[in-house]
């Protein structure tokens, strides 16, 4: 993929900014990126990453309850302390585990977001992009009944019926 400005290097910076839902996707050179003024730093690592994400938020007492916070996982042996010192966890379990501290961040971190949603892929064919919507539409219709929300289900299922149509 070549540049998208001076359409002649090879882009290697990949920029993707979401605004009110609305994906722009930028493709530069190194060259093109610093003389806009995009600050480029090669391999970031992803604790690195993580640790400038967990440096705007709320202090750990603010997050972590005293009991939560000395609280360790059965099956890895990973505690909250390690978790704020490396912003990784050591297992799946950990987010179970130490659920009630970790929303906080993953709600802050997507949008408020706290269920993984996935991506299908481009190439995809239309079925399989159909069995998906159709999947997450039962998942909001599950949700909205157990709300008691019985207009949006009553939509939902609507919806519903005329996919499967």
């Amino acid at each position: 993929m070549y540049c998208q400005i001076c359409q002649k290097n090879e882009a290697t910076i990949h920029l993707t900014e979401i605004n009110d839902g609305v994906r722009n996707e930028m493709h530069l050179c190194e060259q093109c990126a610093q003389e806009e003024g995009v600050a480029v730093k090669s391999h970031l690592p992803i604790n690195e990453l993580l640790a400038n994400l967990l440096a705007t938020q709320p202090s750990d007492d603010e997050l972590f309850s005293g009991s939560e916070q000395e609280s360790i996982c059965p099956h890895c042996g990973f505690t909250l302390d390690q978790f704020t010192k490396k912003a990784v966890l050591g297992c799946p379990y950990d987010y179970e585990v130490f659920e009630k501290s970790l929303l906080p961040l993953i709600k802050r971190a997507h949008d408020g977001k706290t269920s993984h949603r996935g991506k299908v892929p481009s190439k995809a064919s239309k079925d399989t992009k159909k069995q998906v919507e159709l999947m997450s539409l039962r998942r909001e219709l599950e949700t909205a009944i157990k709300s008691e929300d019985y207009e949006l289900a009553a939509k939902l299922r609507d919806k519903i019926n005329q996919f499967e149509k």
